[in-house]
């Protein structure tokens, strides 16, 4: 798309990381982290291009990383396999459907923390997991499907509050007679 919307989705991602780490309340209720992150990548592989995909999971896996246990880095990887695979079959997906986006979500916060852990083994780190981590996962899979629709009804708000509408110009016109039969 535009400039504008790849400037607006990383200023989405560090208030999505800043909240996540500033506003423990939430994980303290649910007692389990939500993370925005992989809803923001759904909405960048359906509405823009791969390079905001790719910088969306390149600077938000370092800012989330940062703030974390994580090693630097690690998250990367997974937010955007998560986002290229929705990017793939983006023109399949219904992208205007609330329920379409809410599975993505969904779905998209489910891969992100299995390929995260994958990669974690994979490297030789010892993840904390144990069957508390399940129930991080179903909430954070649950959030991040409910937030994903909220993502959209939110950017498409932004887009018509700040962004302006193409002028569309038709060659016909209303008041223009067509002549038929013999002159």
């Amino acid at each position: 798309m535009t400039t504008f919307h790849t400037i607006l989705l990383l200023l989405a991602a560090v208030l999505a990381v800043f909240w996540e780490a500033a506003f423990p309340g939430t994980s303290r209720w649910l007692r389990a982290q939500v993370d925005l992150l992989p809803a923001l990548m759904v909405y960048a592989s359906l509405c823009l291009g791969l390079p905001a995909t790719a910088l969306l999971a390149v600077c938000g896996g370092v800012m989330f990383d940062s703030l974390s246990a994580n090693p630097l880095g690690v998250s990367i990887l997974p937010l955007f396999a998560t986002g290229f695979l929705i990017h793939l079959r983006r023109e399949l997906i219904l992208r205007d459907q609330p329920f379409a986006q809410f599975v993505l979500g969904l779905a998209a916060s489910a891969l992100a923390p299995l390929l995260t852990v994958l990669w974690l083994l994979t490297a030789g780190r010892t993840p904390l997991l144990g069957w508390g981590s399940l129930w991080q996962w179903l909430v954070m899979s649950v959030a991040g499907g409910i937030a994903t629709p909220i993502i959209f009804l939110m950017f498409g708000w932004c887009e018509r509050l700040l962004g302006h509408r193409r002028a569309v110009e038709s060659s016909f016109r209303s008041d223009r007679e067509i002549r038929r039969g013999p002159s």
